[in-house]
């Protein structure tokens, strides 16, 4: 495509086709050609060259055109040996005569690609009048808007203005715009007309405008959801948020309402027309963010215990500088506590005048009033979240001045303060629901005896321990200090205590006591006793906080132990950078509440998870997350850059964070000499084995020979992720979101053999052919506790089989409709309608609701290609309905061995003492147990969610083939019995529920 020239209307493409370009014309025997594809100026062929056939024979005529798919998505691409080397986007196909035959073509750029998309579509739609685009591209509702705003503009009613108010006039519909860019396509404009004045025509300013505030990659997106119209009418926006945005329930009154708050011009309000400035506005806005709207405010279950949820930990707060020279600053506890930080720490020593303090040791000269800080805590503790408030106490302080504390901290706190004493009764801690607002004290404590007032327990100086440990002579015993009764009265679920080892810890500790481990510490144990560290910390708190090494402070990454199930990993707050954004993504979930509950197989009190899996987890279904990155908007030149002036050339990384086996990176091509809006339209495809644990962080930055210098970043949940096509609002390097700064990308996730997760991301897609993998339950070496998870093997073969085998005829039915595997059922359903409708808006088939179950017959004889689709659909539909009908029983058959197998839980040990199972391979039995109990739970959860998917494949299918016209006649009696088949499909469906309930 011309850079000089952006694409902002259907004459644009036109014009180009006609100018002609270089493509790849792609045969089914592998060979690749290269000829020169130009568009007839009468616009009635498409013709190439050289070509060995007549000059008449290489062309096709307009007419014949079928159908236009973008991507690799007919028989010649799928069976090319050269298909992988071929760019996804590049690629498209025309299809054309009865036989649907294909044209299959490769330009040198997406944008290329799109431009020969749009504009054979748009030819197409309108072969019965070809030239009305020449005539009407000055009476589109864009330059009907345009012409308005320029009448009301010019007060003398001249029909010219001065540059100095077209400039100020296009910057107000569109503040991104620099005015020196707008003032130069002026000049481009009079020079080209060889013009001297700088007053601006109508007809200048409406050129000027459409060049400078069209998107092309959103142009071609309006005109292909748009069915090639110029504008979205409310059906097109009710299919495209239906199909593409994943979003339910929508009704054409939202869509009105979608058209009337973004809508730029009157009339288009006014007849319910969304034209590309407002269709621009509206993916712009809020509500087209990627970030999952539901997240936004706590949508996690919060009565689980305390030690099932990450909790938001900052380390050091009173810091804002670095650990070892920064003074001690209030502001750290205001910036963390605003940020949603539900743990912070008080290092409290001695002060003059008998007032404790909070001080930097390496930085004495500037220190807090132990008061000041905690009436600040007091002040903010639950603005950002209403849930328990950790204080991690670090007392350095003489017995007088800690009773000065606790006379402190009751008089500020009062009630908030949690002081109930854990119940010997209970086996695990409270929950964030039933402690809200409450203030809990992490501390040493004295043994609970009553003439006891003061004793001596282990220093809590992390850093003074950690040196000592450093140390040559360092024996392995700890400082003691004393502590007062009235400060250990004040540690109740919080007591902190010594890490021995596991074995210890889960005989012998109580739940209301925790752990601290250093980084050093966790990152060992973490190495050597994966399982084990998961399994303690379903119990028990672990709090892991930063090496004293990191005296630039540093962090660590956070990642590597909450995947060990660690609940509080203190992060310094003071310094960004990749950690740090993964912190504050990762928090951003579940209404920045500070709690984030853990996946359930790092819960369940029988499950097995290791924190170092490099493949895939048990019982969980891998997800295939596909994000394409389209364009980039007003990219700021990075700070402190000064080699290259203004210009920079970006490229987009995006990094999956989450178990090792998620964990990858991927990057764009670099986009030289633009910033304002970079294409970059390239596809990526990431596996991911644990989507709960997962992150996405999108990192902008500009290619330079030196060093490639950081742009902006955006870093979110994987649950978080909205599916369809979204703006990425972009964070600056300390973490503030930039204004107008995004990345336009589109999202989609599917199941990773074929089918997708029910309502929003209810999609399908093959990620190559492979051999069906089944999950395999390991022998314990217990022949009784063996006998019964034998009975699970043919279930379980059969659960999978079940599910592959719907998700495969979704695919096929996929692909025989020549769509993108990410597409949606419905759109997959009005591509098969197109196909089922004559040219006289007959249909060949009608739907026939058998059993509640939608079936389409033929009307009379059909040609071959249509018998092929109509034999898939078929397919697809008895998958589905072998599937409902048989899923309760099956899933039933594994839940009761299930429930057998946990029987055994209690005597596990017992029963392998008998056996003369001890040491390693006891151990080794009762992880095989555990990952047996993971495999039939996940198993059977994924079997049920495959039911409701495919209950909810079939209302949709008979839906979108009633809105397509494919029913005999639409007559009310036939509507009310398709209704009645609905309302079936339904019943029957909550009656099962009704039943196992």
């Amino acid at each position: 495509m011309p850079s000089e020239k952006k694409i902002s209307s259907a004459s644009d493409c036109i014009s180009f086709m006609q100018a002609g370009c270089e493509l790849k014309k792609v045969r089914p025997n592998s060979r690749i050609y290269n000829r020169f594809f130009t568009l007839d100026t009468d616009l009635q062929a498409l013709r190439w060259e050289p070509s060995k056939k007549d000059l008449e024979k290489a062309k096709l005529d307009i007419s014949a055109i079928k159908e236009i798919r973008l991507g690799k998505n007919t028989e010649t691409f799928r069976n090319n040996g050269l298909a992988d080397q071929i760019c996804e986007d590049c690629a498209f196909s025309i299809l054309h005569g009865e036989n649907y035959e294909s044209l299959d073509l490769v330009a040198n750029s997406a944008d290329v690609a799109n431009i020969w998309v749009s504009g054979l579509r748009y030819l197409v739609s309108r072969s019965k009048q070809p030239l009305d685009f020449m005539e009407g591209n000055q009476n589109t509702p864009r330059f009907m808007w345009l012409k308005t705003v320029f009448e009301a503009a010019d007060i003398d009613g001249n029909g010219i203005m001065l540059e100095d108010t077209s400039v100020e006039l296009i910057k107000q519909l569109n503040p991104t715009l620099k005015e020196s860019k707008i003032r130069l396509k002026f000049k481009e404009i009079q020079k080209s007309k060889e013009k001297l004045t700088t007053r601006v025509t109508e007809e200048e300013f409406c050129e000027a405008f459409c060049e400078l505030c069209t998107r092309p990659e959103v142009y071609f997106l309006l005109v292909q959801i748009s069915k090639n119209k110029e504008y979205l009418d409310a059906n097109d926006l009710m299919l495209f948020l239906e199909a593409e945005q994943g979003v339910t329930h929508i009704t054409e009154d939202m869509c009105l309402d979608i058209i009337r708050r973004y809508e730029l011009s009157e009339e288009g309000r006014q007849k319910g027309f969304l034209a590309i400035d407002g269709f621009t506005q509206y993916l712009l806005s809020p509500e087209c963010d990627i970030f999952d709207p539901e997240q936004k405010k706590v949508a996690q279950d919060m009565t689980q215990p305390l030690s099932h949820y990450y909790i938001n930990a900052s380390h050091n707060t009173y810091l804002i500088e670095d650990q070892f020279r920064g003074p001690a600053d209030i502001n750290g506890y205001v910036r963390a506590l605003k940020m949603g930080c539900r743990s912070i720490e008080l290092d409290v020593s001695d002060g003059s005048d008998n007032e404790p303090i909070l001080c930097n040791r390496n930085n004495v000269t500037t220190h807090l009033s132990f008061r000041s800080v905690i009436e600040v805590i007091n002040k903010f503790a639950f603005v950002a979240s209403e849930y328990p408030l950790i204080l991690c106490l670090g007392n350095h302080c003489s017995l007088p001045q800690q009773k000065i504390m606790v006379q402190q901290m009751k008089m500020v706190f009062g009630d908030k303060l949690y002081v109930e004493a854990p119940l010997s009764s209970e086996t695990y801690l409270p929950s964030p629901e039933k402690l809200k607002r409450m203030i809990i004290v992490k501390g040493k404590k004295l043994p609970s005896d009553p003439d006891v007032l003061e004793g001596e327990v282990t220093d809590e100086d992390e850093e003074a321990e950690m040196s000592r440990r450093l140390s040559v002579d360092y024996n392995g015993e700890q400082k003691q200090i004393l502590l007062c009764k009235e400060l250990s009265d004040l540690v109740s679920i919080c007591k902190s205590v010594q890490y021995r080892d596991f074995e210890l810890s889960m005989k012998s500790q109580n739940y209301w006591e925790m752990c601290s481990f250093s980084e050093t510490e966790a990152s060992r144990i973490a190495n050597e006793y994966p399982e084990d560290f998961v399994n303690y910390n379903k119990r028990f708190l672990s709090r892991v906080y930063p090496s004293a090494m990191r005296i630039d402070s540093s962090n660590l990454n956070p990642q590597d132990f909450w995947n060990c199930g660690c609940q509080i990993v203190a992060m310094n707050f003071q310094t960004p950078g990749p950690m740090m954004d993964l912190h504050t993504g990762w928090f951003l979930q579940n209404g920045g509440c500070g709690y984030v509950l853990r996946p359930s197989i790092m819960r369940d009190e029988v499950s097995y998870f290791s924190a170092n899996t490099k493949g895939i987890v048990p019982g969980v279904s891998p997800l295939a997350l596909h994000i394409k990155i389209i364009s980039g908007q007003n990219f700021p030149k990075p700070k402190g850059a000064c080699a290259k002036g203004d210009v920079i050339d970006p490229y987009v990384c995006i990094e999956i964070h989450g178990i090792p086996a998620d964990c990858s990176e991927q990057r764009t091509k670099t986009v030289q000499q633009n910033s304002d809006n970079p294409i970059f339209d390239e596809t990526f495809e990431f596996q991911v084995n644990l989507p709960e644990l997962a992150m996405i962080r999108f990192v902008v930055l500009d290619d330079d020979y030196i060093g490639d210098e950081f742009i902006g970043q955006y870093t979110i949940p994987f649950e978080c992720l909205q599916p369809g096509y979204r703006h990425v609002p972009l964070r600056s390097f300390v973490g503030d979101i930039m204004e107008h700064v995004t990345l336009f990308v589109h999202i989609a996730i599917t199941n990773r053999s074929g089918g997708g997760k029910a309502q929003k991301r209810s999609l399908s897609v093959r990620m190559g052919k492979k051999v069906r993998e089944y999950t395999m339950l390991r022998n314990i070496g217990l022949k009784t506790i063996d006998d019964i998870f034998k009975i699970a093997v043919h279930p379980l073969r059969e659960a999978i089989d079940m599910r592959e085998n719907m998700q495969n005829a979704i695919v096929s039915i996929k692909e025989l409709c020549g769509l993108p595997p990410i597409a949606s059922l419905k759109q997959c359903l009005l591509t098969l309608s197109s196909r089922l409708i004559t040219s006289d808006n007959t249909p060949t088939v009608s739907l026939v609701m058998k059993d509640n179950f939608p079936y389409l017959e033929p009307l009379g004889a059909i040609p071959d290609v249509q018998k092929k689709m109509l034999a898939a659909y078929d397919l697809m539909i008895q998958e589905s309905r072998f599937l409902i009908e048989m899923a309760d029983t099956v899933q039933e058959k594994i839940v009761q061995c299930q429930k057998s197998g946990m029987e055994f839980h209690e005597e596990l040990h017992n029963l392998g003492a008998k056996e003369g199972l001890k040491g390693r391979k006891l151990n080794k039995a009762t992880e095989s147990f555990a990952w047996n109990i993971t495999v039939l739970k996940g198993q059977g959860d994924l079997l049920k969610n495959a039911k409701n998917e495919a209950v909810e494949n079939m209302k949709q299918i008979q839906l979108a083939c009633l809105s397509c016209g494919l029913s005999k006649a639409p007559s009310s009696g036939a509507e009310a019995k398709s209704k009645r088949s609905l309302e079936a499909i339904e019943e029957k469906e909550s009656g099962e529920e009704n039943g196992k309930l």
